[in-house]
């Protein structure tokens, strides 16, 4: 049955059927080679989606929505020029600022890239950088709002592991800031190699009337990020606050979003939120026959045989999870692959929260590989290059990345740190 499975899933993937349908059919699949009553989908279905961290996912995809609409995001962005415009290749090094920032509150990658990318992709290439460049880093820093807390697939992979939302949250931080760091600094680096940005402080603020102008929306990941971490309000609460202060200072402060507004805004999270919700969906039925067939048990003596400690298990599971991530989206990777990978895992003495950032980062870069990266899309309708065009520039930006990954994977200190720090 879970032969079956799996190689009808891989066929309809080999056809493009969409990831949720793909998976939806194989289970059904599934479902009829093992006789069981139709029923159970339905029942696997209610009890994959009724989880209450769930919840917070629809509202951090709004909140990034009415960030966007609001003003909120343009604000940022002046703020991280006012901080390195002034430095040569500076404009660049705001992109990876803005979307850090951006980040802390949005959860989603792709709502990153067009949040941001519509205001600095222009800018970089009125200010001579080259158009592929710039959209190949746009999408490389947007990847920071999976990483960065909150994180709607951290969301999933606690969901789907039994894992804590908060943990992770707070272990993704230092991850997000190593890489942000790494990503300035091969911009700085390029800059200068190509004589680039030199005229990147031209137009700028300076830090006080930038501060001045962006302190509300610098306000809300410290309120966010702060109410999780004092014990003011739970991760899934929290989604709900970053939605009702991003339409209070949206709509009332900076009045940037009219009420005729709301409803393409609403429009645009609905879709994205029942995206996710019918992956999910999909998947715990998906998941539930896989476990009834024993799957996961079998994998972890198979990966047991196959290596002989925690060093090259995470070896093998990042280069097979970057394979992944390349053709097969993150939501769906996360839902289907947690539950069978982190008890093998843990059986090496990989601590569940650690793997969780691991396997968070790793497929994270799938968005930003071809041939199915959404960030790769979602940055080249907005610059305007074509796909092909934006690959030779976006290999140091994968590669830098993946550098980061190994040290994360094999320092998981820099993931731990804080959790212990907070919650032990």
């Amino acid at each position: 049955m879970s032969q079956l499975m799996i190689l009808t899933m891989l066929i309809f993937f080999g056809l493009t059927v969409p990831v949720a349908v793909s998976i939806g059919l194989a289970a059904m699949s599934g479902v009829a080679a093992a006789n069981l009553p139709w029923l159970v989908v339905a029942q696997q279905i209610y009890a994959a989606l009724d989880k209450y961290p769930l919840v917070a996912i629809p509202f951090f995809i709004l909140a990034g929505n009415l960030m966007e609409a609001g003003g909120i995001s343009e604000r940022l962005v002046e703020f991280a020029k006012s901080l390195v415009g002034g430095v040569q290749g500076g404009l660049a090094m705001a992109c990876v600022i803005t979307c850090m920032i951006f980040a802390a509150v949005a959860g989603s990658s792709v709502a990153t890239t067009f949040a941001v990318g519509a205001i600095l992709i222009p800018a970089m290439v009125r200010h001579g950088y080259p158009a592929p460049f710039a959209a190949s880093l746009q999408a490389t820093a947007a990847e920071l709002g999976v990483i960065i807390p909150p994180s709607v697939p951290m969301i999933l992979f606690a969901v789907s592991t039994d894992t804590s939302t908060g943990e992770l949250f707070i272990a993704g931080v230092l991850p997000g800031l190593l890489i942000a760091a790494a990503l300035m600094a091969y911009v700085w680096l390029y800059a200068r190699r190509q004589r680039l940005g030199l005229h990147d402080g031209d137009g700028r603020l300076p830090l006080w009337p930038a501060l001045r102008r962006a302190w509300l929306a610098l306000l809300m990941p410290v309120i966010i990020l702060g109410g999780i971490y004092g014990g003011v309000f739970t991760p899934t609460e929290a989604s709900v606050v970053a939605v009702v202060y991003a339409l209070v200072v949206g709509m009332l402060v900076y009045r940037r979003i009219r009420l005729a507004d709301l409803s393409a805004t609403l429009h645009r999270s609905v879709i994205g939120t029942a995206s996710i919700m019918f992956i999910i969906a999909n998947a715990g039925v998906f998941g539930f026959l896989l476990n009834r067939a024993g799957v996961p048990d079998a994998l972890g003596q198979w990966l047991g045989q196959l290596f002989s400690d925690k060093y090259t298990f995470l070896l093998g599971v990042n280069a097979a999870l970057f394979l992944i991530g390349m053709v097969i989206e993150t939501s769906a990777s996360i839902v289907v692959l947690a539950p069978l990978l982190l008890p093998v895992a843990v059986t090496f003495g990989v601590d569940p929260v650690h793997f969780g950032v691991i396997m968070v980062i790793n497929l994270a870069l799938g968005m930003i590989t071809p041939p199915f990266g959404v960030n790769l899309f979602a940055a080249s309708s907005i610059s305007g290059v074509p796909l092909e065009r934006m690959v030779r520039p976006l290999l140091p930006f994968v590669t830098t990345v993946i550098g980061c990954l190994l040290v994360v994977t094999y320092v998981p200190q820099i993931s731990l740190l804080l959790r212990d720090l907070v919650y032990r």
